[in-house]
Formats: C-alpha cells, structure tokens, sequence
C-alpha cells in the first residue's frame, strides 16, 4: 500500500503524501505541509531509494518546495527544481529519478491523488450483453463511483452482437458508412466518451472499463494519465510476448502495429477509461462499415487504414480468454482486487438507459 493521504496535524497545516516510482527507476517519496492561510508549501521534505551526487544537492530540492502554490503545474514545480540544481557549483548526477519525476511526485500530493494500492477494487466479468447495454453500463456505474454507491471497479466486456461503438463527438455519417452498417448487419452505438470508431464483433476484441474515484488521476495531466490507468495491461500483455507501449493521446501499439485505443469521461468525482484492443478483426469488413478520414490516413503516413491495426491473436498464437485471463490476474495482483458479479439492478438500470438514450435515434445521430 503506498498510503498516499491528506491530513491535518495538530499545528492547523495540511499535510500531504504521495509516493511514486519513476518509470524503470526508484521510488520517490515527498511529504509537505500546507499554510492554510496562503494555500503553499510551508515544509516539505523528500525521500526514496534513488541516488544523487553531491549531497549538496539532495539539500537543496526540499527547500525549493518551499512557497511552491497549491495551484502550481508541474512544469513550474520541475522548473523550480531545475533551478535550485543549477546552483550547485559541482555537477549534479541523479540515478534512478529526475526532476520531472520528482516534480509529478509534487504535483500529486498537491492535488491529493491516490494510487490504485489506496484503494479497493472489484473485477466485474459478466456474461454476454449486447453492445449497447455494455455501453450503457459505463454511464451507469461512473455515476455509482461519483456518489460513493460502488467503489472503484474494473469491468470486462463481453458481447456477441456486431456493432460500431464511436465517439460522443463524431459525425455518425463522418464515420459511417450506412451502406456497410446495412450489409453486415451493424449495430452503431455513440457512447458517452471521445474519441474514435471501433469495429466490435463478438470476439474480434478485448474491451475493459474502469471506473475510479477522480483522486485516481488528480495531479496527472489529462495525457500522462492515459498511460498510467493502462501501466498493468502493457504488464499483461508483456507476459504473452507482446512488447507495447502507449503513443500519446490514447493509442496502444507494437512492433507490428496499433493494438488498440482508451477513451476518457470524466464526472465530479470520478473517471471512466475505458479501452479498446483488437484481438480477430475482419480488417476488410471494418472497412467497408467505417469511413477512414483522408487527413486520419494520411497524417499517419499509411498507404492503407487497415494496416495499422496488429491483433493480438497474430501476435500472441493464444485465445482470447487467455489473453483476458492473463489480464484480470495482473490486475488483481498488483491492486489486491476481488471478483464480484454486477446486479440484476444495475443491469436494469442500463437497459433503461438504453431505451431513453443510447438506443435512440436522436441520441446515436445528435451529429448526423
């Protein structure tokens, strides 16, 4: 547990603590308190198991927090430590950290973030549903995580329909192409998130939600916390031999090609990020039912949209349940998580939503 906290000790301070560990490097650990009456850092000390030369400069990082504004971005915090390096008449060596690491340390226990060890998680892996219920779930259980009715949760999808789930904000006639929806059968379903189109047969893809606390990513910028809710999937799918990693905003990719994308909605108190990979994709019928933008294709650099999507079964030679499997027990093991079942309730409440708003006419065309 890394028992990342906000309290208020005797002397009337607000006290904050995060802890983090750089990417491929060491822990850093950053504890301060906060002048209520001027919302800055009155005190603030670091610590962790990284290295730096020379002592003198390990000295002067606490002390350049001090009078940082709770408000402050990461980058002015990073350039604060930046400057109180630079006045250190030796060369500096940091091993294992740098500022920026250190600076988005900072800018979490300013924010009162949490990690995903700070919390209880649920693992939700119900049977099939159709698409549009799937989708309506993700609307209904952000909103149980924003009032404090369910805490933090990660569901897997299943469905055995055939749909095209795109962005709140798409043209649905951008972005389709009717005369394929037709042809193939296709239900289209606009979620409540950005984003882009994806082709969703039953078992051509591995969909997951999370739904979280909004502490979860506070001191993140909207970017960086792409790549931190999906750090266990890249862990997940590292163990089947798939070497990936993110391109920022939202994609997933290999050696071979885009794997798949995350899409975000964010609520008073909450987060839904939800993710998308190709596990099977029919690449010809995808095309003949989505409209690939010349500038999408060509700002890509790609003579062909569907080149760009590498499935997982060709890269892994393994099932998709494996795949899924292998998901769920990273998940749990690295955040402690426990199998639970979705309600009959809950269900309910999707379909309804369904019926009054994903369903519709006017909800799935409100940007014909």
């Amino acid at each position: 547990m890394s028992n990342n906290t906000t309290e208020k000790p005797s002397n009337g301070a607000d006290a904050r603590h995060f802890e983090l560990k750089a990417p491929g490097g060491k822990l850093i650990v950053v504890d301060l308190a906060i002048d209520p009456t001027t919302d800055t850092v009155a005190q603030a000390q670091i610590s962790g198991d990284f290295f730096l030369e020379p002592e003198e400069a390990f000295e002067a990082l606490s002390p350049a927090l001090v009078g940082t504004p709770l408000s402050a971005a990461t980058a002015d915090i990073e350039a604060r430590l930046d400057a109180a390096l630079t006045r250190i008449d030796s060369e500096v060596h940091l091993h294992g950290f740098n500022t920026h690491n250190l600076a988005v340390t900072v800018k979490r226990a300013l924010a009162g973030g949490t990690d995903f060890t700070d919390h209880t998680w649920e693992i939700l892996r119900p049977g099939a549903l159709p698409t549009p219920v799937n989708v309506a779930l993700d609307e209904v259980l952000l909103n149980q995580v924003a009032s404090g009715e369910r805490g933090p949760t990660l569901r897997f999808w299943e469905w055995d329909d055939k749909a095209v789930v795109f962005g709140s904000y798409q043209s649905y006639s951008n972005e389709l192409n009717q005369e394929g929806v037709d042809k193939h059968g296709i239900t289209p379903v606009r979620r409540m998130s950005g984003g882009g189109a994806m082709f969703m047969e039953g078992g051509n893809c591995i969909t997951y939600s999370i739904y979280a606390p909004d502490s979860l990513v506070a001191g993140y910028s909207y970017e960086a916390s792409y790549e931190y809710l999906d750090q266990w999937v890249l862990a997940a799918l590292a163990k089947h031999g798939v070497n990936a990693w993110y391109v920022p905003i939202n994609d997933i990719t290999s050696d071979g090609g885009k794997i798949g994308g995350a899409a975000q909605k964010r609520r008073r108190h909450a987060v839904l990020h939800h993710t998308t990979m190709s596990y099977d994709i029919d690449a010809d019928k995808m095309m003949e039912v989505l409209r690939i933008g010349k500038v999408k294709v060509s700002s890509k650099g790609l003579a062909s949209a569907k080149k760009r999507v590498d499935p997982l079964r060709r890269q892994t030679g393994v099932s998709r349940e494996e795949i899924i499997n292998t998901m769920a027990t990273e998940f749990a093991t690295r955040y402690g998580a426990q199998q639970a079942e979705l309600s009959d309730a809950d269900i309910a409440a999707a379909e309804q939503l369904v019926s009054e708003k994903y369903g519709t006419e006017e909800w799935t065309k409100r940007l014909p």
